[in-house]
């Protein structure tokens, strides 16, 4: 399709009957034709996604109970924070469709951290616990990456511990698990068949918890990986020339359709609240302006992030059947 364009646009400057008007006027056709042919960018919804691997939990989690074990997942709460009760709720829906069990440990914003120290590494050891998930950021008084190293890696569901991540770096898929939305952007892209081999992919993000755990996992699959981030300098350009655009910056609509090109796949991570709607949510993408340009690109709400507690479900199944000693 740029191959056209390039064509065209050099026809254009070649034909020396055209005057200045009429040359606008053709440039302007021909980019509304390049548009038209990408009206309908495909539609990478998280539903189907995420439906299967509950399938597949479900499957796992009650060949898990008929050899006599209860997969179970223990969530560390500090204080009441509205988006973490949201989620935690969001993750105990999922989980009861599954058979997998839930214990919450709410405790309040006060907690000493000899206190939550000791939960943690009771838990631990707990051979009836089987995952560990806890929210961030924890309150001042307490040391979040000493904590987090005291949980046990093969319960470290949602790759809290430096323990983990060293795992997830050295590729180590069959001990650690990665964060579980980097993971959930990785099962999309292979649930979409989109391929990753020799792909110039960009990161927008460089959190420890989706954009380098998940550059990590783009170049183990052997993608050619950039990672941009608040201090990158030609945002829009580096974003131009990628295959594959995956943004988590946390910025609504930061990335605009001027940013991306025709036959990109575009993975939105974002989930902001909109300023522009009040009570709803947008992504990091413009989705507006990109589904005009992109081949394919996944929504806010009903992308990535319905995807995402899937994937923890299934990674407190992966790590009961691994401290069981049960195949997949």
């Amino acid at each position: 399709m740029l191959d056209n364009f390039n064509e065209l646009n050099a026809n254009k400057l070649n034909d020396e009957n055209l005057d200045m008007m009429s040359g606008i006027l053709l440039e302007e056709q021909i980019m509304n034709n390049i548009l038209s042919e990408n009206q309908e960018a495909r539609l990478l919804s998280g539903k189907e996604v995420a439906a299967a691997i509950m399938d597949d939990n479900l499957a796992r989690a009650n060949n898990l109970q008929r050899h006599g074990c209860n997969p179970t997942l223990a969530i560390f709460r500090i204080g009441e924070r509205p988006d973490d009760i949201y989620y935690e709720n969001s993750i105990k829906r999922h989980c009861e469709k599954v058979g997998v069990r839930c214990q919450t440990l709410a405790l309040p914003t006060n907690i000493r951290e000899d206190e939550l120290a000791a939960m943690l590494t009771q838990t631990s050891q707990d051979h009836s616990i089987h995952g560990i998930f806890f929210f961030s950021p924890l309150p001042h008084q307490l040391n979040e990456t000493y904590l987090r190293s005291l949980i046990n890696p093969a319960k470290d569901v949602d790759c809290l511990s430096r323990a983990a991540q060293a795992e997830l770096y050295f590729g180590d898929s069959a001990q650690g698990f990665a964060p579980c939305t980097a993971a959930a952007v990785m099962e999309m892209l292979r649930y979409y068949q989109i391929p990753l081999v020799g792909k110039q992919v960009v990161v927008l993000g460089r959190s420890l918890v989706v954009g380098r755990p998940l550059a990590m996992l783009l170049l183990h699959a052997n993608a050619t990986v950039t990672i941009a981030h608040s201090k990158s300098e030609n945002l829009s350009q580096v974003c131009w020339q990628a295959d594959i655009v995956v943004a988590a910056v946390g910025k609504p609509r930061l990335v605009q359709g001027g940013w991306l090109r025709p036959g990109q796949v575009v993975i939105d991570v974002g989930a902001n609240d909109d300023p522009d709607n009040g009570g709803k949510m947008c992504g990091d993408v413009d989705f507006n302006a990109a589904k005009g340009m992109v081949s394919a690109i996944t929504p806010v709400p009903g992308g990535v992030g319905l995807v995402t507690t899937a994937i923890l479900c299934r990674h407190v199944i992966e790590a009961a059947e691994r401290q069981v000693g049960i195949n997949a």
